[in-house]
């Protein structure tokens, strides 16, 4: 089982494939095996790697308060031990949020990165037109929590599914290897929750990073994401905009095949 320590926490990781550098950083709840099904064909012209952030799955967990700026410093020292630079990073939903802050500190180990639905809701704090949804997510998210903090895991996993992230109907969807994996890794993101600005991006750092950007959304997810794209589009320099027709928040798991043909083609150019 390969491991690497990282900033003084073991990380586990897989490395697959030959050529440029791309590496994949997973989302809350999940790990790195949320990629299995899109990195065999990318793989087969690039250097692929996935790794489980600290506190998930096979990573090592802290009983200290963690923070988005930690798993970012995680990040950028796992690309440098790696031997990745310059890499190409594909972030999905927190993990977007991770990838930003990397791009935002460390723009030189990047040569290009997929973000998709990243939830940087403090973004959208100072628009009084989103007040109403931010208060309904943040209420949804508030009932998930206190869920997590009366030690019942699944319980919270499968409500943040039906209501913050899937949609109704979905968590019965996800594979029972699945649905274990999201109430393993439920305390971590207790402890995301826990952190006061893990839901922010700097933009004005963001605007030094002249690396190409995708920003992808689900026409199937909920609304939020769309409004944090258009500021992230206006801060970074080089950004794009690429929708998949029919899917949601997690779309290299719904249309594995898609997503995977849209990160390579944009990671080649």
């Amino acid at each position: 089982m390969p491991t690497i320590r990282v900033n003084g926490t073991l990380l586990y990781y897989e490395d697959q494939g030959a050529g440029p550098g791309v590496i994949f950083v997973h989302g809350s709840w999940t790990d790195h095996a949320t990629w299995a099904a899109v990195v065999g064909p990318l793989a087969s012209q690039f250097r692929a790697v996935t790794y489980d952030r600290r506190g998930h799955s096979r990573s090592e967990r802290s009983s200290e308060q963690g923070s988005a700026e930690q798993d970012a410093a995680d990040l950028i020292e796992l690309i440098e031990r790696l031997d990745l630079a310059p890499v190409f990073v594909v972030g999905n939903s927190f993990g977007g949020l991770i990838t930003l802050r990397a791009a935002a500190a460390r723009p030189d180990l990047l040569r290009g990165l997929s973000i998709h639905e990243p939830p940087g809701l403090a973004l959208l704090a100072d628009e009084p037109q989103m007040r109403p949804m931010l208060e309904r997510v943040d209420e949804l998210i508030s009932g998930v929590r206190v869920l997590l903090e009366d030690g019942k895991d699944a319980e919270a996993a499968e409500q943040f599914a039906e209501t913050v992230a899937l949609g109704p109907g979905m968590w019965k969807q996800l594979p029972p290897d699945r649905q274990a994996t999201w109430v393993d890794n439920a305390p971590t993101y207790l402890d995301e929750l826990r952190d006061p600005d893990g839901l922010s991006v700097d933009l004005d750092a963001l605007s030094g990073c002249a690396q190409p950007a995708q920003l992808t959304l689900g026409d199937q997810s909920p609304p939020l994401f769309a409004p944090v794209l258009d500021r992230l589009q206006s801060a970074l320099p080089h950004a794009e905009r690429h929708t998949y027709a029919g899917a949601g928040h997690l779309p290299q798991l719904s249309h594995p095949s898609e997503f995977a043909a849209v990160v390579a083609d944009y990671a080649a150019r």
